[in-house]
Protein backbone atom coordinates (compact mmCIF):
# COMPACT_ATOMS: atom_id res chain seq x y z
CA UNK A 1 0.00 0.00 0.00
CA UNK A 2 2.00 3.33 -1.13
CA UNK A 3 1.27 5.79 1.44
CA UNK A 4 2.14 9.59 1.26
CA UNK A 5 1.41 12.53 3.85
CA UNK A 6 3.32 15.91 3.30
CA UNK A 7 1.17 19.07 4.21
CA UNK A 8 3.18 22.29 3.09
CA UNK A 9 3.01 23.55 6.67
CA UNK A 10 5.57 20.58 7.62
CA UNK A 11 8.56 22.47 4.75
CA UNK A 12 7.57 25.68 6.44
CA UNK A 13 7.97 24.07 10.24
CA UNK A 14 10.91 22.05 9.02
CA UNK A 15 12.58 25.24 8.17
CA UNK A 16 11.63 26.79 11.14
CA UNK A 17 13.16 23.87 13.64
CA UNK A 18 16.49 24.58 11.74
CA UNK A 19 16.52 27.53 12.48
CA UNK A 20 15.69 27.41 16.08
CA UNK A 21 18.18 24.97 16.95
CA UNK A 22 20.86 27.66 17.76
CA UNK A 23 18.57 28.93 20.84
CA UNK A 24 17.74 25.00 23.09
CA UNK A 25 20.37 23.12 25.38
CA UNK A 26 18.06 20.01 24.40
CA UNK A 27 15.74 17.90 21.91
CA UNK A 28 13.03 15.80 23.49
CA UNK A 29 12.12 13.72 20.68
CA UNK A 30 8.66 11.51 20.79
CA UNK A 31 8.64 8.15 18.75
CA UNK A 32 5.18 5.73 19.23
CA UNK A 33 6.69 3.02 21.41
CA UNK A 34 4.18 0.81 19.07
CA UNK A 35 6.07 1.49 15.96
CA UNK A 36 9.64 2.81 17.52
CA UNK A 37 11.46 2.73 14.21
CA UNK A 38 9.03 4.19 11.68
CA UNK A 39 7.96 6.68 14.14
CA UNK A 40 11.17 8.96 14.42
CA UNK A 41 11.81 11.13 11.19
CA UNK A 42 15.54 10.54 9.76
CA UNK A 43 16.04 14.87 8.68
CA UNK A 44 15.06 15.56 12.06
CA UNK A 45 17.89 13.32 13.22
CA UNK A 46 19.72 14.73 10.90
CA UNK A 47 19.21 18.18 11.61
CA UNK A 48 19.35 17.94 15.46
CA UNK A 49 22.81 15.59 15.30
CA UNK A 50 25.09 17.03 17.93
CA UNK A 51 22.78 18.32 20.19
CA UNK A 52 21.83 16.64 23.48
CA UNK A 53 18.49 13.99 22.92
CA UNK A 54 16.02 12.68 24.77
CA UNK A 55 14.04 9.75 23.08
CA UNK A 56 10.54 9.52 24.53
CA UNK A 57 8.71 6.30 23.38
CA UNK A 58 4.97 7.52 23.99
CA UNK A 59 1.69 5.69 24.38
CA UNK A 60 3.63 2.67 25.95
CA UNK A 61 0.68 1.72 27.21
CA UNK A 62 -0.63 0.63 24.25
CA UNK A 63 2.66 -1.19 23.16
CA UNK A 64 3.91 -5.10 24.70
CA UNK A 65 5.90 -3.60 27.69
CA UNK A 66 8.68 -6.61 27.38
CA UNK A 67 9.37 -5.50 23.84
CA UNK A 68 9.81 -1.93 24.59
CA UNK A 69 12.20 -2.88 27.42
CA UNK A 70 14.16 -4.36 24.91
CA UNK A 71 14.30 -1.27 22.87
CA UNK A 72 15.01 0.62 26.04
CA UNK A 73 18.27 -1.63 26.18
CA UNK A 74 19.00 -1.12 22.51
CA UNK A 75 18.64 2.45 22.63
CA UNK A 76 20.86 2.30 25.81
CA UNK A 77 23.63 0.50 23.91
CA UNK A 78 23.19 3.03 21.17
CA UNK A 79 24.22 5.99 23.74
CA UNK A 80 20.51 6.98 23.50
CA UNK A 81 19.17 8.53 26.46
CA UNK A 82 15.09 6.92 26.33
CA UNK A 83 12.17 6.78 28.53
CA UNK A 84 8.73 4.97 28.16
CA UNK A 85 5.71 6.85 29.16
CA UNK A 86 1.79 7.38 28.58
CA UNK A 87 2.00 11.54 28.15
CA UNK A 88 -1.51 11.14 29.67
CA UNK A 89 -0.49 9.97 33.07
CA UNK A 90 0.44 12.28 35.85
CA UNK A 91 3.69 10.31 36.56
CA UNK A 92 4.53 11.13 33.17
CA UNK A 93 5.59 15.04 33.77
CA UNK A 94 7.81 14.34 36.66
CA UNK A 95 9.92 11.46 34.86
CA UNK A 96 10.27 13.71 31.69
CA UNK A 97 11.32 16.60 33.84
CA UNK A 98 14.25 14.43 35.40
CA UNK A 99 15.04 12.63 32.38
CA UNK A 100 15.49 15.99 31.50
CA UNK A 101 17.96 17.16 34.05
CA UNK A 102 20.08 14.12 33.42
CA UNK A 103 20.24 14.67 30.02
CA UNK A 104 21.16 18.55 30.84
CA UNK A 105 24.28 17.68 33.64
CA UNK A 106 27.17 18.10 32.21
CA UNK A 107 25.48 21.67 30.15
CA UNK A 108 24.14 22.65 33.84
CA UNK A 109 27.23 22.26 35.41
CA UNK A 110 29.07 23.80 32.78
CA UNK A 111 26.83 27.01 33.14
CA UNK A 112 27.89 27.10 36.72
CA UNK A 113 31.40 27.33 36.41
CA UNK A 114 30.69 29.84 33.98
CA UNK A 115 28.57 31.83 37.11
CA UNK A 116 25.83 31.51 35.17
CA UNK A 117 22.86 31.00 37.68
CA UNK A 118 18.90 29.60 37.31
CA UNK A 119 19.22 30.12 33.12
CA UNK A 120 15.95 27.41 32.40
CA UNK A 121 16.65 24.53 30.10
CA UNK A 122 15.52 24.80 26.67
CA UNK A 123 14.35 22.59 25.20
CA UNK A 124 12.87 21.85 21.42
CA UNK A 125 9.87 19.40 21.43
CA UNK A 126 9.77 17.54 18.47
CA UNK A 127 7.51 14.22 16.76
CA UNK A 128 5.30 13.32 13.93
CA UNK A 129 1.76 14.24 13.92
CA UNK A 130 -0.66 12.57 16.53
CA UNK A 131 2.20 11.15 18.55
CA UNK A 132 1.13 12.84 21.91
CA UNK A 133 3.47 15.88 22.41
CA UNK A 134 0.54 18.77 23.13
CA UNK A 135 -0.75 16.38 26.02
CA UNK A 136 2.85 15.93 26.93
CA UNK A 137 3.52 19.67 27.07
CA UNK A 138 0.04 20.27 29.10
CA UNK A 139 1.00 18.01 31.59
CA UNK A 140 4.81 19.31 31.74
CA UNK A 141 3.12 22.47 32.03
CA UNK A 142 0.19 21.98 34.77
CA UNK A 143 -2.49 23.74 32.56
CA UNK A 144 -3.57 23.53 29.03
CA UNK A 145 -1.23 25.21 26.99
CA UNK A 146 -1.18 23.31 23.72
CA UNK A 147 -3.98 22.27 21.75
CA UNK A 148 -4.79 18.46 21.52
CA UNK A 149 -7.18 16.02 19.33
CA UNK A 150 -6.82 12.88 18.51
CA UNK A 151 -6.00 13.62 14.91
CA UNK A 152 -2.87 14.67 13.15
CA UNK A 153 -1.98 18.30 12.13
CA UNK A 154 -3.37 20.34 15.63
CA UNK A 155 -0.27 21.84 16.29
CA UNK A 156 0.12 24.43 13.28
CA UNK A 157 2.75 26.56 14.50
CA UNK A 158 5.96 27.19 17.15
CA UNK A 159 5.15 28.16 20.26
CA UNK A 160 7.32 28.81 23.37
CA UNK A 161 6.05 26.90 27.04
CA UNK A 162 7.39 27.65 30.75
CA UNK A 163 7.47 24.64 32.67
CA UNK A 164 8.37 25.94 36.04
CA UNK A 165 11.76 27.64 37.01
CA UNK A 166 13.81 25.01 35.44
CA UNK A 167 12.20 24.38 31.92
CA UNK A 168 10.91 26.59 28.69
CA UNK A 169 9.70 24.02 25.97
CA UNK A 170 9.92 24.93 22.49
CA UNK A 171 6.61 23.15 20.90
CA UNK A 172 6.28 22.28 16.98
CA UNK A 173 3.79 20.76 14.83
CA UNK A 174 3.85 17.16 14.18
CA UNK A 175 6.26 17.00 11.28
CA UNK A 176 6.38 13.39 8.76
CA UNK A 177 9.53 13.44 5.90
CA UNK A 178 8.14 13.69 1.88
CA UNK A 179 8.68 10.00 0.63
CA UNK A 180 8.94 6.76 2.58
CA UNK A 181 11.42 4.79 1.05
CA UNK A 182 9.74 1.49 2.79
CA UNK A 183 5.91 0.87 1.96
CA UNK A 184 6.20 -0.44 5.49
CA UNK A 185 6.93 3.04 7.15
CA UNK A 186 3.84 4.23 5.48
CA UNK A 187 1.22 1.44 6.35
CA UNK A 188 2.92 1.53 10.10
CA UNK A 189 2.14 5.46 10.26
CA UNK A 190 -1.00 4.91 9.00
CA UNK A 191 -1.99 2.10 11.39
CA UNK A 192 -1.23 4.47 14.60
CA UNK A 193 -3.15 7.72 13.25
CA UNK A 194 0.03 9.35 11.97
CA UNK A 195 -1.21 10.36 8.18
CA UNK A 196 -4.96 11.84 8.01
CA UNK A 197 -7.13 9.22 7.67
CA UNK A 198 -9.00 11.55 5.12
CA UNK A 199 -5.81 10.66 2.53
CA UNK A 200 -5.94 6.54 3.38
CA UNK A 201 -8.08 4.07 2.34
CA UNK A 202 -9.68 2.45 5.34
CA UNK A 203 -10.98 -1.07 3.89
CA UNK A 204 -7.34 -1.16 2.55
CA UNK A 205 -5.91 -0.30 5.56
CA UNK A 206 -7.89 -2.63 8.13
CA UNK A 207 -7.11 -5.53 4.95
CA UNK A 208 -3.13 -4.44 6.06
CA UNK A 209 -3.88 -4.90 9.93
CA UNK A 210 -6.19 -7.77 9.57
CA UNK A 211 -2.48 -9.74 8.61
CA UNK A 212 -0.06 -8.19 10.13
CA UNK A 213 -1.53 -7.93 13.67
CA UNK A 214 -2.04 -12.17 13.39
CA UNK A 215 1.69 -12.32 12.46
CA UNK A 216 2.89 -11.11 15.70
CA UNK A 217 0.11 -12.46 18.00
CA UNK A 218 -1.49 -15.66 16.34
CA UNK A 219 -5.12 -16.37 16.58
CA UNK A 220 -5.74 -12.65 18.54
CA UNK A 221 -8.09 -11.10 15.75
CA UNK A 222 -9.54 -14.16 15.20
CA UNK A 223 -10.59 -14.96 18.78
CA UNK A 224 -11.21 -11.25 19.51
CA UNK A 225 -14.08 -10.49 16.76
CA UNK A 226 -15.28 -14.41 16.71
CA UNK A 227 -14.52 -15.15 13.23
CA UNK A 228 -12.94 -17.72 11.41
CA UNK A 229 -8.49 -17.49 10.80
CA UNK A 230 -7.67 -17.05 7.63
CA UNK A 231 -10.27 -15.52 5.56
CA UNK A 232 -9.90 -14.68 2.16
CA UNK A 233 -9.63 -10.59 1.94
CA UNK A 234 -13.12 -10.23 0.51
CA UNK A 235 -14.53 -12.66 3.57
CA UNK A 236 -12.59 -10.48 6.25
CA UNK A 237 -14.87 -7.16 6.62
CA UNK A 238 -18.10 -8.76 6.22
CA UNK A 239 -17.30 -11.32 8.66
CA UNK A 240 -16.50 -8.65 10.63
CA UNK A 241 -19.36 -7.29 10.46
CA UNK A 242 -21.80 -9.89 10.57
CA UNK A 243 -19.59 -10.69 13.59
CA UNK A 244 -20.51 -7.59 15.17
CA UNK A 245 -23.90 -6.97 13.61
CA UNK A 246 -22.59 -3.48 12.28
CA UNK A 247 -25.81 -3.56 9.48
CA UNK A 248 -26.64 -1.57 6.15
CA UNK A 249 -30.33 -0.78 5.14
CA UNK A 250 -31.58 -4.30 3.59
CA UNK A 251 -29.38 -6.21 6.58
CA UNK A 252 -26.32 -6.22 4.55
CA UNK A 253 -23.05 -6.00 6.66
CA UNK A 254 -21.86 -2.53 6.57
CA UNK A 255 -17.67 -3.36 5.71
CA UNK A 256 -17.23 -0.05 5.64
CA UNK A 257 -18.11 0.39 9.47
CA UNK A 258 -16.15 -2.72 9.99
CA UNK A 259 -12.97 -1.51 8.66
CA UNK A 260 -13.19 1.59 10.73
CA UNK A 261 -14.21 -0.81 14.14
CA UNK A 262 -10.43 -2.74 13.61
CA UNK A 263 -8.54 0.19 13.32
CA UNK A 264 -9.92 2.15 16.00
CA UNK A 265 -9.74 -1.17 18.14
CA UNK A 266 -6.60 -1.37 17.12
CA UNK A 267 -5.62 2.33 18.24
CA UNK A 268 -7.32 2.38 21.57
CA UNK A 269 -5.56 -0.75 22.44
CA UNK A 270 -8.95 -2.86 22.86
CA UNK A 271 -6.75 -5.23 20.84
CA UNK A 272 -4.44 -5.63 23.59
CA UNK A 273 -1.02 -4.38 23.75
CA UNK A 274 1.00 -4.56 20.19
CA UNK A 275 4.19 -3.61 19.17
CA UNK A 276 4.24 -3.78 15.17
CA UNK A 277 8.51 -3.40 15.17
CA UNK A 278 10.29 -5.56 17.21
CA UNK A 279 14.63 -4.45 17.78
CA UNK A 280 17.26 -5.68 15.37
CA UNK A 281 17.31 -9.12 17.67
CA UNK A 282 14.00 -9.93 17.37
CA UNK A 283 14.15 -9.27 13.71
Amino acid sequence: MQIQWYPGHMTKALRQIQEDLKLIDLVIELADARIPVSSRNPDIKKLTNGKSHLLILNKADLADAKVTQQWQEQLKEEGILSLALDSREKKAAKEVTAAVLEATKEKRERDLRRGIKNRPVRALIVGIPNIGKSTLINSLAGRKSAKTGNKPGVTKGKQWIHVGKNLDLLDTPGILWPKFEDEAVGEALAFVGAISDDVVQQEELALLMYRRIPQLIPGRIASFYEIPEDLEDAQVLYELAKSRNLLKAGAEPDEVRAARLLIDDFRSGRLGRITLEGTACQN
